[in-house]
């Protein structure tokens, strides 16, 4: 089954550039997208459909690795769908949009090499192949912000890939006499590593790799990127792109508990975290254009993320929790604000008034996702804050958990206000036109939202056996 994951969406590109049909380009998303789903859905329950057919020693399923799968496998087909309608009013030739198509495809591909890998090379290597495919999605539209937007982001992660480079190479010191990068064997012999050459690696890999997951203070690609990108890609990089990121710091964070050297990675992982709340706090507040406050409130929660990681324990459970909640909400988020382009061709705060009179069903998506995101129950992330949180109380960090709560009430507000402004506010002619400017969207560009949303409140409110058993099988030893 991965190497099914694994190969198809290279056969899917040289189909389209031997029959170069504009009708495959949304065929093979399609049909890529429903087999990721399946044979993610095949991991999580451990049905293997495909018995006699191996994959090679540099990938494989875990407990920790499947969480990421399935949830980069539910938004890739919410966004498969909504691209569906998105596509048809986009002003490209089939030329481009098969383009697109190739990278979307080659995206996913990288992004689901870094998270089924068993080598940390092998994992280095597809995070790097994550940059080469998205640049060009992120420059798709061709203007001088894309082209400014992809240059910066391909300058930033290549340098922080560089770093990671360094960072491996400073673990293979550390290692000694061990000839090995697969994850096993660095577990398995961590205790024999030199802890000096050790946490200094460690220091870059989280750097460098923080780069690509959009952490403060390595953070200046991510809002550019996140504007200027189409939003079904913007959809991907915030709710999968930053996680595959996540994963590959949580193994290398694995490897430092197995050494004796956790305090120190995760005193890193708490300072880190708290600067991504800061630097949110900081630039939220004033932001006014509405996607470049959504790529913010991703640097918040991935810094979340690390948090919950640092405190160990209930946090790391709450870690993976906010890790699904915020890609589902996160991504129905994006989608939506493609909506709201479409509907009024800007990206100003200012510019976009009266939007539940315009679309309504935008509009209540655009309420939803921000209740989601803020943590108002019955929200899932509702319930991984409350065990951050509770975990801060436990082990006495009574200081960080206020000065948690502080940030995250200023963040709250920041979007809120952007939020009520743009869908309750009177709808002003004279700084734009919506009804005249209206476009015709279809069924696919809302539905997803719709259901990643129901989702993430289900959650909120219950969470079946089979959910509960995967997300703490994924943090033991955490």
């Amino acid at each position: 089954m991965i190497n099914l994951i694994l190969l198809f969406p290279l056969l899917a590109c040289l189909i389209l550039f031997i029959f170069k049909k504009g009708s495959l380009n949304k065929l093979m998303v399609n049909i890529y997208a429903a087999l990721h789903f399946i044979i993610s859905a095949a991991f999580c329950l451990r049905i293997d459909l495909i018995p006699s057919w191996r994959p090679c020693s540099f990938f494989g399923v875990n407990d920790l690795n499947v969480v990421f799968l399935a949830v980069m496998s539910l938004v890739f087909l919410a966004v498969a769908v909504y691209n569906n309608g998105h596509l048809r009013n986009v002003d490209a030739d089939v030329r481009k949009v098969r383009h697109y198509t190739y990278m979307v495809l080659l995206f996913v591909l990288s992004m689901t090499g870094a998270v089924l890998s068993t080598n940390l090379g092998v994992t280095w290597v597809f995070i790097e192949a994550t940059t080469l495919a998205s640049a060009y999605l992120i420059y798709f539209r061709k203007t001088k912000h894309s082209v400014e937007a992809a240059w910066k982001y391909v300058f930033i992660c290549s340098i922080g890939i560089a770093l990671a480079f360094v960072g491996i190479i400073l673990l293979t010191i550390a290692t000694g006499s061990l000839n090995s990068l697969y994850y096993v064997d660095l577990y398995k012999n961590a205790a024999l590593f030199n802890p000096f050459w050790l946490k200094l690696s460690f220091v870059f890999i989280l750097f460098g790799i923080g780069t690509k997951m959009g952490l403060a203070p390595v953070h200046f690609w991510l809002p550019d990127a996140h504007a200027e990108a189409p939003s079904p890609i913007s959809a991907l990089l915030s709710a999968s792109l930053l996680n595959s990121a996540f994963l590959m710091i949580l193994a290398v964070f694995g490897l430092m508990i197995s050494a004796g050297c956790s305090s120190y990675a995760r005193l890193m992982l708490l300072v880190m975290g708290f600067l991504s709340l800061f630097v949110t706090a900081v630039f939220v507040y004033h932001i006014n254009n509405y996607k470049r406050m959504l790529a913010y409130s991703s640097i918040e929660n991935m810094g979340i993320l690390v948090i919950g990681t640092a405190l160990g324990g209930v946090g790391m459970l709450a870690a993976i929790i906010h890790l699904v909640g915020h890609s589902l909400i996160k991504a129905s988020f994006f989608l939506t604000s493609g909506n709201i382009l479409d509907l009024y061709g800007t990206k100003k705060i200012k510019s976009v008034t009266g939007l539940l009179k315009t679309d309504r069903q935008t509009g209540w998506l655009w309420i939803l996702s921000f209740a989601g995101i803020a943590a108002f129950p019955p929200s899932v992330l509702f319930i991984s804050e409350f065990l951050i949180v509770k975990q801060m109380f436990l082990q006495g960090r009574f200081i960080l958990c206020g000065l948690f709560l502080i940030l995250l009430t200023i963040i709250l507000y920041g979007l809120g206000k952007a939020v009520v402004a743009m869908c309750f506010s009177p709808v002003n002619h004279q700084e734009n036109k919506p009804e005249e400017a209206k476009v015709k969207l279809n069924w696919m560009m809302y539905a997803p939202q719709f259901v990643m949303l129901i989702l993430a409140f289900v959650l909120g409110l219950y969470m079946p056996l089979q959910a509960v058993s995967l997300f703490t099988n994924a943090v033991v030893g955490f």
